[in-house]
């Protein structure tokens, strides 16, 4: 995990929010950096970051922590003018498009996914939220099957982003998130 577990006394703490922005400057740049470039780039040992940010997953999910927030805003603001089945898709759609703008957070969600902790971190946490929401306010309608997994249908859209998450694959990635929402309706 990400959050330290105990308060960091001053100075680890300034390492660790000048480990953030650095890392966070660096993702922008639209250019692959190691974590060994970023410990540098913001003067610390690699030691030091990889004991704040065990993995580039972690890092780059603490760089995105309060970023994700609004998205339940947008969830709850579909389910007020749609169907649950259809802010479902939109939403999932909206989520891609937010991942797409945030440089390394598809590929982290995908590794993460890969290695079964999707979930566990501060972005899959409330993307499980989310889409836990969006579940079941279809299921209570009556669109959506009953017992779907949150983080089930969260490793299915990571999944997704990994072979279509780019933007001018948002087509594709539209027709495939379709296929997924028909698959989740309830039967009868």
């Amino acid at each position: 995990m990400t959050s330290p577990r105990r308060t960091l006394r001053a100075d680890a703490q300034r390492n660790r929010e000048h480990l953030i922005a650095t890392a966070a400057e660096a993702f922008a740049s639209g250019r692959t950096v190691s974590l060994d470039a970023i410990a540098k780039r913001a003067g610390v040992g690699s030691g030091t970051l990889y004991r704040h940010f065990p993995t580039r997953e972690d890092l780059v999910e603490e760089i995105y922590r309060d970023q994700i927030r609004p998205l339940r805003d947008d969830a709850q603001a579909l389910l007020a003018t749609e169907q649950p089945a259809q802010a479902l898709h939109t939403w999932m759609c909206d989520f891609a498009e937010w991942a797409g703008e945030r440089r390394g957070i598809c590929e982290a969600l995908v590794a993460m996914s890969a290695s079964g902790r999707f979930g566990t971190g501060p972005v899959c946490d409330e993307v499980q939220r989310i889409l836990g929401m969006l579940l079941t306010a279809g299921s209570e309608a009556g669109e959506l099957r009953d017992g779907i997994d949150a983080a089930d249908v969260g490793g299915v859209l990571a999944g997704l982003l990994s072979v279509a998450g780019a933007p001018e694959q948002r087509a594709q990635l539209d027709r495939m998130l379709t296929i997924v929402v028909d698959g989740l309706r309830a039967r009868g």
